[in-house]
């Protein structure tokens, strides 16, 4: 860390540097050329120019000296107030210190000669207070008094002590996390800063830390014997900030806390506060201290108007530690207004609505963020996934691309684009992207699995196999398991690939019309393709694991207020972040990554059929309406459900409270089918538009028209079938075309005898071997029935032979 005195010689470097008449003051054109030069990525226009200079010149108004400008005091303390990095900007200016710099050479404002010393600034009294002036109303509170520097002096050198006495004994560890996508997190209360320097964790059990912690006491105690509160509040918040730069962030979140004791009302110690509490992976406490800074500095007006981007950015942040991306987005784009050159908050926007199924807007977002810092490798990456998943394929690969040759080992990168290549079919390019992967993070075990499978859909089986162990060894999940299973059955059957992937055995696809059902009990194929779908979207929302209760206590307990839509017709609506609210109330069990997951299925497939106009809003009783068939619970207390959400939800003049309209219930079922129900199609919802019908329907009639097979809900009968059933292992029987374990119903051919899986069955998938006129399938849920059936059979079978 650079000696004050050093410091204060390169601030005068840069001010001689743009001095350009040499007049001791750097005028309007002088100091915008300073400031475009020391941001060269940043392509400000005249007003945002305007904009900087206004406040500059009125924040230091005592340092202005007439058309001369700012002095060479007044850019020092620009660089205190934490306006600008010194050692950045020196550096990207390319300046050099000369080695009698200090020494012989003065910089001179007027008349008055001012020395750079910090000897020389404690013995001038009265520059002394003028500068306390200052720094009191500055921005970024940097440090007011004498007594302070005297306690920060002494907290260095118990630091380096105590860094000294861990690096001799391998107690401290660093992590780089170059490798990976930043947060884009704004610790400072200062334009953000790439974060690039390595992650330090100190070992706390030992004595060397007991001992630095009691001393660290007594500089407290210092701190807080201070003449007034003033000084107190200085001495606690330089020692926080000492400590937050040397990545001590317990106790520096103790020193910010006690500066947030002494001034309850200034941003700085809560956002301080936020960003350690962010670190240390506390990210409720952390949301808290940031709503806490954005109160204050809204509430001081213009004084922090500047700050209020940082403020919004690392609030979205700590809410998307929370799992609650939708809620975060505000914030991002809150940022995005206030800074429109603020590349992080654009790139973060970006990123959140991509992680919520938002790829259109992502991709804008992503895109002016780039237009803005060309070289952010992290926005590169995100912007390649959004492609990927709208269906630009080649377009993503290129970004990918970027971003690996700005950031060569990034792994969010090498990982996507081996997904990529996955999808496309392009297995040997895909494992060589996993082996990339792990030569940066070798105990990536999803990235081992995807490389065993990218080489089993090579064609490279035994290579394939190696990995699946490796894999092994770093998890013992199921899925692995299942591989490996799989990878046995290909070696015993060597059977022949139908040009797809993964070993599959050629197959033929049978229209639906030649798929015939033995018994009532089996499934129709279109049907059981539908209800894998809506299957597959519970596991990933987990919505089956939420006790469809839950949703009735949210309608009594939680009191929405009645809005009325464009027709005037009253109704319960909400802004997604507030339902985002409600459905962590719900998924509480969930980590914060898997709610993220779960808000982003809930958002492409209902949120954006309830909110087809766009307008952020969403009706809260058909939102609970149309979850309740997905939820856990008996099938009949899930429709009792829906149809009570469907009363709470509007107030309907004239109407029996126990009764829906009509329009209504018709309404209702239309979205259900158009939401779960892929094939049905949006049109249905056209029917009902405008219809004025004013009947109502009694719960018995709701009921009928929800269980219709063919205008209803029906298919919530093969739902729960899946959701008793779907973990069901039939012994050894493997599907006899994708060869893996059959998991769920087996559907065995009548004839041909042999057996297909869930899905394969739901696609029309059957051996090319055995092509008939017509299939006709009996569904076994089990083993069990299985060999009832069998035993049936030969009891039969005996019945006729006797």
């Amino acid at each position: 860390m650079a000696s004050r005195g050093s410091r204060s010689e390169k601030v005068k470097r840069i001010f001689q540097q743009f001095d350009g008449n040499r007049d001791g003051g750097l005028n309007r054109e002088e100091m915008a050329a300073l400031v475009v030069s020391v941001n060269p990525r940043v392509k400000f226009s005249d007003e945002q120019i305007n904009a900087i200079l206004d406040e500059v010149f009125k924040t230091y108004g005592e340092y202005i000296d007439g058309e001369k400008g700012l002095t060479y005091e007044g850019l020092l303390r620009t660089y205190d107030d934490g306006a600008g990095d010194v050692d950045r900007d020196f550096d990207a200016l390319g300046l050099e210190l000369n080695p009698d710099d200090g020494k012989n050479k003065e910089v001179r404002s007027g008349s008055d000669e001012v020395s750079s010393s910090i000897a020389d600034e404690r013995a001038i009294e009265t520059q002394k207070k003028q500068r306390t002036a200052a720094w009191a109303v500055s921005p970024n509170h940097g440090i007011v008094f004498d007594d302070t520097w005297k306690i920060v002096d002494d907290l260095e050198v118990l630091v380096k002590r105590l860094k000294s006495k861990q690096a001799k004994d391998g107690k401290l560890k660093g992590d780089n996390f170059d490798a990976f996508s930043d947060a884009g997190w704004s610790r400072e209360l200062g334009p953000s800063s790439d974060i690039s320097e390595k992650r330090v964790f100190w070992e706390e059990s030992g004595h060397d830390y007991a001992v630095f912690v009691k001393e660290l006491g007594v500089l407290r105690s210092r701190a807080d014997g201070a003449r007034s509160r003033e000084e107190a509040f200085d001495g606690h918040m330089a020692i926080g900030k000492h400590l937050y730069d040397y990545q001590l962030f317990k106790e520096a979140l103790v020193s910010f806390k006690r500066a947030c004791e002494l001034q309850p009302v200034d941003v700085r110690p809560h956002f301080r506060a936020g960003n350690c509490l962010y670190v240390l992976g506390r990210y409720k406490e952390a949301k808290e201290e940031f709503l806490l800074a954005l109160e204050a500095a809204e509430a001081d007006g213009n004084q922090w108007a500047y700050l209020l981007p940082q403020i919004y950015v690392n609030l979205g942040i700590a809410l998307e530690g929370e799992g609650m991306v939708l809620s975060a987005c505000e914030y991002y784009r809150e940022a995005a207004i206030l800074c429109p050159t603020h590349f992080r908050a654009l790139k973060l926007l970006g990123s959140a609505l991509f992680g919520v199924g938002e790829y259109r807007a992502a991709v804008k977002a992503l895109e002016e963020a780039i237009f803005l810092k060309p070289d952010y490798a992290d926005a590169h990456c995100d912007l390649a996934s959004a492609l990927h998943s709208m269906g630009e394929d080649e377009r993503a690969i290129e970004v990918f691309q970027k971003a690996i040759d700005l950031k060569p080992g990034h792994v969010d990168a090498l990982y996507n684009l081996g997904g990529l290549y996955m999808d496309l079919g392009r297995f040997q390019r895909a494992s060589e992207m996993y082996t990339r992967v792990l030569a940066v993070w070798p105990n990536h075990w999803r990235a081992q699995l995807n490389k065993a499978v990218s080489l089993l859909g090579a064609g490279e089986t035994e290579d394939a196999k190696k990995a699946l162990k490796e894999a092994l060894k770093m998890t013992n999940r199921v899925e692995l398991h299942d591989a490996i299973a799989h990878l046995k059955q290909l070696q015993k059957k060597k059977v022949k690939s139908n040009g797809g992937a993964n070993g599959e055995a050629a197959f033929v696809i049978v229209e639906a019309s030649k798929f015939k059902t033995v018994g009532e009990k089996t499934t129709v194929r279109q049907d059981l393709a539908n209800a894998l779908q809506i299957r597959a979207f519970q596991r990933v929302t987990r919505l089956g694991r939420c006790d469809v209760e839950l949703l009735s206590k949210e309608m009594k307990e939680k009191d929405v207020p009645v809005s009325y839509s464009g027709a005037g017709v009253p109704g319960k609506s909400i802004r997604k972040p507030n339902l985002e609210e409600i459905l962590r109330r719900l998924l509480n069990f969930l980590k914060p990554e898997t709610f993220q997951g779960a808000v982003k299925a809930i958002n492409e497939r209902i949120l954006s059929v309830l909110d087809d106009n766009g307008s952020g809003r969403v009706d809260l009783g058909m939102f609970y309406a149309v979850l309740a068939p997905v939820c856990g619970g008996p099938p009949e207390k899930r429709k009792r459900v829906a149809y009570d959400a469907l009363l709470w939800r509007c107030i309907n003049e004239g109407a029996s409270p126990s009764q829906i309209r009509k329009v209504d219930a018709t309404l209702y079922i239309k979205l259900l089918r158009a939401i779960y129900i892929p094939s049905s199609g949006i049109s249905e919802l056209l029917e009902v538009h405008g219809e004025m019908d004013s009947s109502t329907v009694s719960l018995s009639d709701f009921l009928q028209m929800f269980d219709d097979r063919d205008w209803g809900f029906g298919i919530i009968s093969t739902l729960i079938k899946l959701e008793n059933g779907d973990r069901n292992r039939h012994g050894n029987h493997i599907c006899s075309v994708c060869r893996y374990p059959i998991i769920g119903s087996r559907f065995k051919e009548t004839k041909s005898h042999f057996s297909l899986c869930n899905q394969c069955y739901s696609e029309g998938k059957v051996p090319s071997a055995n092509k008939q006129e017509e299939y006709r399938f009996k569904e076994y849920g089990s083993e069990a029935e299985a060999m009832k059936d069998k035993c049936m059979c030969f009891s039969l079978q005996s019945q006729t032979d006797s």
